[in-house]
């Protein structure tokens, strides 16, 4: 599944505008080539690999598909054809890495496992945050005891948008609202820190389109841990994110989903904060894309099917979540082929 000395040879299917972030981005990547990239427009794909140097343009995705000189595929379509698409590189004997969210729905969520695990082909969702340094450090932090037991996550995204119809991001069959967009975000680091919610209460509002406004989440635990969640945009806030443990407690500032830094924080006997905060400062290598495909790399190299940072079942869970949201608040998620 490998050219020259290790390195993995990857096809973009789906040159949009996260795809030209993370081609951006591709010279921190270690261990990968940019090798070609597919859109249904052949200009489009011609005009991607130039700008990016990629070797081969394709019109369609069944060319990418069938090159045997890809190894593996990046999946940056929007998310109501995440699951057609993920099926037909998982038919093709292709490794995945699928861009968040995994799929509009939970039953696509299902499906998209379900053929993975048929196959034995590694796919994985793209959620970079899980492998930022910060937030690996904050891992090993709470593993350590270094806030004590963990009770409470708290974490936000808004950004002021105006409703234009035309975006894909207010589009109802495409996958638009807050749910797929920031949400998966949200609850995908809730899940990291304290696992599946026994509950899960969603208040939110709606655009004309069909999709949501602003979802707030409540993610309750049998012995009484809690994780609030919040996303909007209506209204724009400072990206943050806090994990409160019994002795302590971490900050990822602003925007947490790719951090630089890590904040513990402890408080004095009466409870109050002490002293100065310690803080981890952990850059990302470039902007940030490079970790999760450094995964993808090492996973490959070990024969692995999934990733132990972003496992199939945490796809799952957060796509439970996400799909009763969007029940809760009655916006109708559906998968495109």
């Amino acid at each position: 599944m490998t050219a020259g000395a290790g390195t993995v040879r990857w096809g973009i299917l789906g040159p949009g505008r996260i795809a030209s972030n993370v081609a951006r981005d591709w010279a921190s990547v270690t261990g990968g080539e940019l090798a070609a990239v597919a859109s249904r427009s052949p200009e489009r794909a011609r005009a991607f690999a130039e700008e990016f140097a990629i070797p081969r343009a394709y019109g369609s995705y069944e060319e990418l598909l069938a090159d045997p000189q890809i190894d593996a595929v990046y999946v940056a379509t929007p998310h109501s054809f995440h699951r057609a698409h993920g099926l037909a590189v998982i038919a093709a004997g292709k490794a995945l890495l699928m861009e968040k969210s995994f799929t509009a729905t939970l039953a696509g969520a299902e499906d998209l496992v379900a053929a993975a695990r048929a196959a034995g082909t590694f796919v994985m969702e793209a959620m970079w945050t899980r492998f930022q340094p910060a937030v690996v450090r904050l891992r090993q932090l709470i593993a350590d005891g270094a806030i004590g037991e963990v009770r409470n996550v708290q974490a936000e995204l808004g950004v002021s948008r105006p409703l234009d119809p035309r975006d894909r991001t207010f589009a109802l069959d495409l996958g638009g609202g807050t749910i797929l967009d920031l949400g998966v975000y949200v609850v995908s680091f809730a899940h990291l820190v304290l696992g599946a919610p026994d509950r899960v209460s969603v208040s939110g509002s709606l655009l004309p389109t069909g999709t949501d406004a602003e979802s707030a989440y409540l993610l309750a635990y049998e012995d009484g841990r809690a994780a609030t969640l919040s996303t909007s945009f209506l209204a724009p806030s400072p990206g943050m994110a806090r994990v409160f443990g019994t002795e302590g407690w971490l900050e990822l500032p602003p925007r947490f989903h790719h951090p630089d830094r890590v904040i513990l924080h402890r408080p004095d006997a009466a409870g109050r904060t002490s002293g100065e905060p310690e803080v981890f400062h952990l850059p990302p290598r470039g902007a940030g894309y490079a970790h999760e495909f450094d995964e993808v790399h090492d996973c490959l190299a070990r024969g692995a099917s999934e990733s132990a940072t972003m496992p199939l079942e945490a796809s799952l869970a957060v796509q439970t979540i996400l799909q009763q949201a969007a029940d809760d608040l009655g916006v109708e998620l559906y998968e495109r082929e």
